[in-house]
């Protein structure tokens, strides 16, 4: 009834961590931190994301471009994260307008480590 409510396109999904934690380690996405550097010098950071901070997303992700970073590709599911969700959400938002077409906001590094994910630091 209310369809002109509905979004149409890809939207960023949640990502319950147990469920990340376990398709990183099958490697059946990328998983990326965008927080800033000394946020991951403070907490440490995922073991094998990848580090692109927010304001760095549209020319570190953006498919073609020069200075993107290896590994990503449009075609594989990403997961992001910063410290407690909203940046990753913006960050998720940005992939989608770039053409990712499956992007899930983990939330929170914290969320990471509870569920017993890897951490580098």
């Amino acid at each position: 009834m209310l369809s002109f409510l509905k979004s149409s396109g890809p939207r960023v999904e949640a990502i319950s961590p147990a469920d990340a934690v376990a398709r990183v380690a099958k490697g059946e996405v990328t998983l990326i931190d965008v927080r800033e550097l000394a946020e991951l010098k403070s907490t440490g950071t995922a073991k094998g994301a990848l580090h692109i901070p927010l304001s760095m997303i549209p020319l570190k992700a953006a498919p073609g471009q020069a200075d993107a970073t290896l590994g990503l590709s449009v075609d594989k599911p990403v997961v992001v994260y910063c410290a407690s969700g909203g940046r990753s959400g913006m960050a998720g938002q940005n992939l989608l307008k770039m053409g990712y077409k499956q992007v899930f906001n983990l939330g929170g590094f914290g969320d990471w480590a509870a569920a017993g994910g890897p951490v580098s630091r």
